[in-house]
């Protein structure tokens, strides 16, 4: 000792660690659930996994917990909460023989095969428990660059595939440059591959990288058993029109005081998605008896059964 006197904090006095919350393939604390976005200057809430994941699970408690607006989109075809929106996922049934024998497709298929004779392509399934965030910004630090995906975001999926796998397909030319780095989650409850993003060299923009992507994954699908590659939305996403082949309906809750300047603008997420009058709707039939009743508490909305 250097002869400092150290004085203790009582026990008491320290602040204990937040609770953790699990729910489907997510687990959450009141400090890390959120992420703050924009329209037009206005703030609203969304959760860490809104950018990269499918199917979000949530709970009455995490709906009290949220600051108002707050939305949630994706969430699971089987849960009892949430409404579907205007926008739907893509979904290629990959087992289909009509989807692989269709003459457009059969002929951009081969057209694509024959673009990247030449190129190295590989396939890795990692457990996602194996992946870090260094891991994820390796592989798509441009991709979330481009297109404002929070840091935030990036361990959002990263906790939600604790428990699944992940398939990497990459692509390298000849002269051994990366064309394309293509993540997908292994989703065998619902049977499907779902493409959760794609980073791809400009470089290479005349091959149609993202297209081709989306080719092996499909691939992969059907050569592994699962019958559905999700491509997620599809209404802003004209190159979809390729491979879709099903539709699902995209299920979302959007919580917020029916005033405020997020649910009047007219160019905003939540007109845009949502019927008027299913903002604030938590549960998919309204007729369910234990429909919860929308509150103000301390300035914001709170849910009370």
């Amino acid at each position: 000792m250097n002869g400092t006197l150290y004085q203790f904090k009582p026990a008491n006095s320290f602040s204990a660690p937040p609770k953790v919350h699990e729910v489907g393939y997510q687990s959450w604390t009141e400090d890390n659930l959120l992420v703050e976005s924009e329209h037009n200057d206005i703030l609203y809430y969304t959760t860490r996994w809104d950018a990269l994941c499918p199917y979000i699970n949530v709970t009455e408690e995490m709906l009290n917990a949220a600051p108002r607006p707050f939305v949630v989109y994706a969430l699971p075809p089987d849960s009892p909460y949430g409404v579907p929106i205007n926008d739907k996922y893509g979904l290629v049934n990959t087992m289909s023989e009509a989807f692989w024998q269709e003459p457009r497709r059969e002929r951009k298929f081969r057209e694509y095969d024959k673009q990247y004779k030449n190129f190295a392509y590989t396939e890795e399934v990692v457990p996602g428990s194996q992946l870090t965030v260094e891991d994820m910004f390796e592989m798509g630090g441009d991709h979330f660059a481009n297109y404002f995906i929070d840091d935030r975001e990036v361990e959002g999926f990263i906790d939600y595939v604790r428990n699944l796998d992940v398939l990497i397909l990459r692509v390298h030319s000849p002269e051994g440059e990366l064309v394309f780095t293509d993540v997908s989650i292994l989703l065998p409850k619902y049977n499907q591959l779902y493409g959760s993003f794609c980073q791809w060299n400009r470089d290479y923009k005349n091959r149609s990288p993202g297209i081709y992507a989306c080719l092996q994954a499909c691939r992969w699908a059907a050569k592994n058993g699962l019958r559905y590659y999700n491509l997620g939305p599809v209404d802003d996403y004209g190159y979809k029109a390729l491979f879709v082949t099903d539709y699902e309906p995209i299920y979302a809750l959007a919580l917020i005081d029916p005033h405020h300047p997020l649910a009047t603008d007219p160019t905003s997420p939540l007109v845009v998605d949502f019927k008027p009058h299913e903002l604030n709707q938590i549960y998919r039939h309204p007729t369910v008896p234990t429909q919860p009743r929308v509150k103000h508490h301390h300035g914001a909305l709170a849910l009370v059964g």
